[in-house]
């Protein structure tokens, strides 16, 4: 059974110091730090990498983060990706939990989540589901 979930966040990113050893100059990398309010209570932390291009309006960018807290009152962990495409300022994102890394009650999650931002807000809206988890 799918259930909904929906709130706004708070999202704090913050550039890292370039690394020329790894990848290439033009790739940002930056830390996330957020915070979920509403039907999913947690805070998250992840690294994202990010590319703009000469072309004003497409980038593109990539990003795993680590969510702890409660969703529909189960307490537990779990992790996003995101992926992003902007192709001359039409979005394209998704984000997906990653198969298996829910923890605690939260043991066999599976959804996608949808970021909203309108004049400056943060939303969410996340579709998921909660089955029995596998075992190792």
């Amino acid at each position: 059974m799918t259930s909904h979930a929906s709130g706004t966040f708070k999202v704090k990113i913050v550039p890292q110091v370039p690394d020329e050893n790894v990848g290439h100059a033009s790739i940002g990398r930056m830390s996330l730090d957020k915070e979920f309010s509403g039907d999913l209570q947690a805070v998250s932390k992840g690294q994202m990498l990010a590319l703009r291009t000469a072309i004003e309006g497409s980038a593109g960018y990539v990003a795993l983060e680590l969510v702890t807290g409660s969703l529909g009152g189960r307490e537990g962990t779990f992790a996003l990706q995101h992926y992003g495409i902007m192709k001359r300022g039409a979005p394209e994102l998704i984000l997906t939990v990653i198969p298996d890394s829910g923890t605690g009650e939260l043991a066999g999650l599976d959804g996608k989540m949808r970021i909203i931002i309108a004049d400056g807000a943060h939303s969410y809206e996340f579709d998921y589901s909660i089955e029995s988890p596998a075992t190792p």
